[in-house]
C-alpha cells in the first residue's frame, strides 16, 4: 500500500482551504452573508462540514480569508526582499501599504463593510501577521530574541488601530446609508500609525548594526 507523502496532503489540504474561502465569498455576495450557512459553504467545496471545521471557525473567517488571503506571507516576502541599506521604518510602511492597498474586489469589500461581524473579523486579521513579520524583522537584524517579537506584534496593534480608524462608522453614514463607509486614506492611516514605532525600529537596528560592527 502506498502513502501520500506530506507534501501531496499539505497540497491537498491548501486546495481544500481556498474552495471553502472561495465558496464562502460567492455564497455572501449572491446572498448575503447573514444568509449563508457553513453546511452551504461545506457543500459547495466538496466537502463535509466538519471538514470545514477543520480549516474554519467561523463562515465570517471564511469570507474574510478570501480577501485578505496570503497577505501575511506576501507582506513578510516583501519585507525579506527589500534591499539592504534602506531603514526598516521606512520598508516596513511600505511593504504594509502595499498589502494593505493593492487592488482588490471591490464588492467584497463592500459585504465587509456591511456587517458588524465580518468587520471585527477582517480587523482581528491584523493579528496574522505578527509571527511571518517577526520571523522576516528577525532575519533582517539578525536577532530573533524578544525585542523582535514585542517590534512585530506592536506593527500588528498599528495596523488594526489604523484599520479600525478607516472602518469607524459615523452616525452620519450609517443614517444615510444603513452600513460603514470607509474614510479617510488608508495609506495615510496605516503610515501614520507605523510612524510611531520608528524610533523603536531604528533603535533595534542601531543596535544590530553595533553587533555586526563588534
Amino acid at each position: 500500500m502506498t502513502t501520500r507523502s506530506p507534501g501531496l496532503r499539505e497540497q491537498k489540504k491548501q486546495a481544500t482551504r481556498v474552495a471553502l474561502r472561495e465558496a464562502a465569498l460567492r455564497l455572501a455576495l449572491r446572498h448575503g452573508a447573514d444568509n449563508v450557512r457553513v453546511n452551504d459553504i461545506a457543500e459547495a467545496a466538496g466537502v463535509s462540514p466538519r471538514t470545514y471545521n477543520n480549516y474554519f471557525s467561523s463562515r465570517e473567517q471564511a469570507i474574510v480569508a478570501a480577501v485578505t488571503a496570503e497577505r501575511e506571507s506576501r507582506l513578510a516576502a516583501t519585507l525579506a526582499a527589500a534591499p539592504e541599506g534602506l531603514r526598516l521604518a521606512e520598508v516596513l510602511a511600505d511593504a504594509v501599504v502595499e498589502q494593505y492597498t493593492r487592488p482588490r474586489n471591490e464588492d467584497a469589500l463592500l459585504l465587509i463593510t456591511t456587517s458588524p461581524a465580518l468587520r471585527e473579523t477582517f480587523l482581528d486579521t491584523a493579528t496574522a501577521i505578527e509571527d511571518p513579520l517577526a520571523t522576516a524583522i528577525g532575519e533582517r537584524l539578525g536577532d530573533t530574541g524578544t525585542a523582535v517579537r514585542v517590534l512585530a506584534a506592536s506593527v500588528a496593534a498599528a495596523v488594526r488601530v489604523a484599520l479600525q480608524q478607516w472602518l469607524r462608522p459615523s452616525a452620519a453614514s450609517l443614517a444615510a446609508t444603513g452600513f460603514v463607509v470607509p474614510t479617510g486614506s488608508l495609506p495615510e492611516l496605516l503610515r501614520s500609525a507605523l510612524a510611531t514605532l520608528e524610533p523603536a525600529l531604528d533603535a533595534a537596528e542601531e543596535r544590530a548594526r553595533r553587533r555586526a560592527e563588534s
